[in-house]
C-alpha cells in the first residue's frame, strides 16, 4: 500500500498503450537504476540510453542495467545519435547485431545530425523490423537553424510516412534542454500553435513529446490529459512527473481528469 493511498488519484495503469513516460539514462550505474525502479518502476514505460553513452561503458554493465530495467517491466532503447553514428561509418549490420545481442528490444531510428531521405528512412525501419526489433523514430534536428526548416507539415509528413512504415511510434525532437528545437521556443516556452497543427494531423495516441522541463510537462498533460506520453524525463523526474499526472502538484490540482 502507498503512504497517503487515499489522497492518490488514479490512472490508466500498465500495461497501457497510452500514456507512457520515457526516462533519459544518462550513463547511471546498475545500483542507482535498482533505486530507481524500487521507487519508480511503475512510472516508467521506456528508457532510453542517451546519445553514444553506452559506447563509453562495459558491454556486461550494459547487459545488466537492460536486464535490471526488464525485470520492473521497463523497456530500453538506445538514442537515436548511436544509430545515426553507425550509419555514418556503414556498420548498421554490426550495430543491430550488438543491440540484440546486448537485449534491446527496441531502437530508435533518428536523422537528428545527418540526413536521410524518406526512402532511407523506410529502408532502415524495415529492415530494424526484419531483424527483430521494435522501433521508435525521432523527428527534429540537433541543430536549431536546421531544424527551424522543418516546419509543422513537414514533421507530420515524415511522422506518417514513419507510421506507415512500421514504427511503433514517433517522438518529436527537443533535446534534453527543451529549448530552441521542434516546438519549443528558445527559452522553453511551447509554440501552441504548432502543437495543435501536429494535434489535428496525427494519432496523438502514437507521439510521444519529448518535455524535460516541468512547465512543458504540465502543458501538455493539461492540453492532452494525463495519459499523454511524454519524453527525455530526467531520472530525477521519474516520480515528480507522476505527480503531475495525477493533480498531485500545484501547476495542475483540479486541472487533469482522472478516475
Amino acid at each position: 500500500m502507498k503512504a497517503f493511498e487515499f489522497l492518490r488519484p488514479k490512472r490508466q495503469e500498465k500495461p497501457r498503450n497510452f500514456g507512457i513516460t520515457v526516462m533519459l539514462d544518462k550513463g547511471i550505474g546498475a545500483e542507482t537504476v535498482k533505486d530507481l525502479m524500487e521507487i519508480g518502476s511503475e512510472y516508467v514505460d521506456f528508457v532510453k540510453f542517451g546519445w553514444c553513452t553506452t559506447t563509453l561503458c562495459d558491454r556486461d554493465l550494459i547487459k545488466e542495467k537492460i536486464e535490471i530495467y526488464n525485470s520492473y517491466d521497463v523497456k530500453v532503447m538506445p538514442g537515436g545519435t548511436l544509430f545515426e553514428v553507425a550509419y555514418l561509418k556503414n556498420k548498421l549490420d554490426k550495430y543491430f547485431e550488438e543491440a540484440k545481442d546486448l537485449g534491446f528490444e527496441f531502437i530508435e531510428i533518428s536523422d537528428g545530425s545527418i540526413n536521410l531521405s524518406l526512402d532511407e528512412r523506410s529502408e532502415i525501419i524495415e529492415n530494424a523490423i526484419d531483424e527483430g526489433f521494435k522501433v521508435i523514430s525521432e523527428i527534429g534536428k540537433k541543430n536549431p537553424e536546421i531544424d527551424k526548416k522543418l516546419t509543422p507539415e513537414k514533421r507530420v509528413k515524415i511522422a506518417k510516412h514513419d507510421l506507415n512504415s512500421g514504427v511503433e511510434m514517433v517522438t518529436i525532437e527537443a533535446r534534453e534542454s527543451g529549448r530552441n528545437v521542434g516546438v519549443y521556443d528558445q527559452n522553453g516556452n511551447v509554440k501552441k500553435s504548432e502543437v495543435e497543427y501536429l494535434i489535428s494531423k496525427l494519432p496523438v495516441k502514437k507521439v510521444i513529446w519529448e518535455a524535460p522541463q516541468k512547465d512543458q510537462q504540465t502543458y501538455f498533460i493539461i492540453r492532452l490529459g494525463p495519459n499523454v506520453n511524454l519524453g527525455n524525463i530526467p531520472p530525477e523526474d521519474i516520480i515528480a512527473v507522476e505527480t503531475i499526472r495525477r493533480g498531485l502538484r500545484g501547476d495542475t490540482i483540479g486541472k487533469v481528469k482522472l478516475e
